[in-house]
């Protein structure tokens, strides 16, 4: 891996016609390297067409010229509009940032009636009321909601089991309508559940209000039932039902599922697959298990390593590009978030792929007690006795403590991406993410040691995974287009 001065110096004499505006490769197989700019604009080249370009030796009348001058990776005699567009590029991917957080996650109880040994937080009985979010704590961390500056606010209520605190959602919900009316931002509210408590009053509360519902799916019931397991030992039978009366009250596409992947599911993304197909979902997210909570003191993280999840993944998806290319349209929501990044100039808010890091600015998260965590992942980690990524207490800090404080700025500054060693150089910081919370987990610091990171190894393996299978084969690449404008 290298910069482009770097291949630039393999040939100082020749005489350019053109500048280069900033690059960076790396290689993409045996034969190729894949060389992006700033804004993530990517073009594949042999190693000999790297050297004419960095060499200044490659002819206006080439084509790869002409690529390279319309994707902005150079300026000539006849054009320097690239510098403008390229900044517009980059400044377009950057512009989210200035609404600051829109995701406000609200734990409304950690009791649960699941005992799933991958779960990423503590979970209480569901007798332990103590574990319930308050009235008060509820309205404090509604003053912070509404002192974020985002237009665009997204209230999630999460668990535990959230529908065991139902009253308190409901609070909630009520509360921030009536200081919408006043604050005019577009609001909108999700309901994670595993739904099997989900009742009809709650129903058709979700229906009154438009709140959309995720749950968790895992695969066929014997799959799902082994990785969620509960008393009755029927979890996939519950989260079936709920899926079908959730969608006869709140509309088809109101209703999104997630999976997890376990060491059980490695040997099985085509029955995952046929899975949510079967219950004509639009597409699934092939999602590793994170080292947190429960999965830690579980070993279930430690059940498979980064390689056995890598097969799994291009299993599942080689399988979904064989479905699209038959006809039947279906997503793989991960490679569509990277796709976003990699063919449009516009940016995802999966918080995994943020840069500078998500965490704070991209998501928050409200816990029952009134601690207040820089992302979901930042709770987890909190479960297992590291607090390092608390920002303060809703009873105790304004807005301003909470975000501008050493907690949040810290990890932030020394994890953006663009300034990290081992990711400034390198050519797929442009589609990448910033995730000091994983690094701080797994290696004890913000940054972390990228060689050794399984963050790294899998997007990295990710992207070189989708740019070859788009530059093999032209149908491949109309499919993964159309995925980068739908998501």
């Amino acid at each position: 891996m290298a910069k482009f001065r770097d291949v630039a110096a393999f040939d100082d004499s020749a005489s350019s016609g053109y500048t280069m505006l900033p690059w960076r490769f790396t290689s993409l197989d045996d034969e190729r390297y894949v060389a992006t700019n700033m804004a993530g604009e990517y073009l594949a080249m042999s190693r000999e067409e790297i050297f004419d370009f960095a060499s200044g030796r490659l002819p206006a009348n080439d084509d790869l010229y002409t690529d390279l001058k319309s994707r902005h990776f150079l300026i000539d005699a006849d054009t320097d509009v690239a510098v403008d567009l390229l900044a517009l590029k980059v400044r377009t991917k950057l512009a989210p940032l200035a609404n600051f957080t829109g995701l406000h996650i609200f734990v409304t109880t950690l009791r649960c009636e699941h005992s799933c040994p991958y779960c990423q937080v503590s979970r209480a009985n569901d007798d332990k009321r103590e574990f319930d979010m308050t009235e008060e704590t509820a309205m404090r961390a509604l003053d912070l909601v509404f002192a974020s500056p985002s237009p665009a606010i997204k209230i999630e209520f999460q668990g535990g089991e959230s529908l065991l605190n139902m009253p308190m959602i409901r609070f909630i919900v009520a509360e921030a309508l009536r200081r919408n009316a006043t604050a005019q931002r577009n609001l909108a509210f999700v309901i994670a559940t595993n739904l099997a408590v989900l009742d009809e009053e709650t129903l058709a509360f979700a229906r009154e209000h438009g709140i959309l519902m995720s749950t968790s799916l895992d695969g066929p019931a014997d799959l799902h039932n082994r990785n969620r397991p509960r008393p009755g030992k029927n979890s996939h039978e519950k989260a079936i039902d709920g899926i079908k009366r959730a969608r006869t009250a709140l509309g088809h596409y109101n209703v999104g599922a997630l999976m997890t992947t376990t060491a059980a599911s490695l040997s099985r993304p085509r029955e995952i697959i046929a899975e949510y197909i079967r219950l004509d979902f639009g597409g699934i997210f092939l999602r590793p298990l994170s080292p947190y909570g429960f999965a830690i003191k579980t070993k279930t993280y430690a059940a498979y390593d980064q390689r056995k999840w890598l097969n799994f993944y291009f299993e599942g998806l080689d399988y979904i590009i064989d479905l699209n290319l038959a006809g039947h349209e279906f997503i793989e929501h991960y490679a569509a978030m990277v796709l976003k990044k990699m063919l449009t100039p516009l940016q995802t808010s999966y918080v995994d792929l943020m840069s500078p890091a998500g965490i704070g600015i991209g998501a928050i998260v409200y816990n029952y007690d009134g601690t207040v965590y820089a992302s979901d992942e930042s709770r987890m980690l909190a479960e297992m006795g590291d607090t390092t990524f608390a920002l303060g207490n809703v009873h105790d800090n304004n807005f301003a403590e909470i975000m501008l404080g050493e907690a949040l700025l810290n990890p932030l500054e020394q994890s953006f991406a663009g300034s990290v060693p081992g990711c400034s150089w390198c050519a797929f910081e442009p589609w990448c993410g910033a995730e000091p919370v994983f690094h701080h987990a797994t290696q004890g610091d913000f940054v972390g040691k990228k060689p050794l990171s399984s963050f790294c190894t899998r997007n990295m393996s990710v992207f070189r995974g989708l740019i070859s299978r788009m530059e093999a084969d032209p149908e491949v690449r109309r499919i993964f287009e159309r995925w980068a404008n739908i998501v």
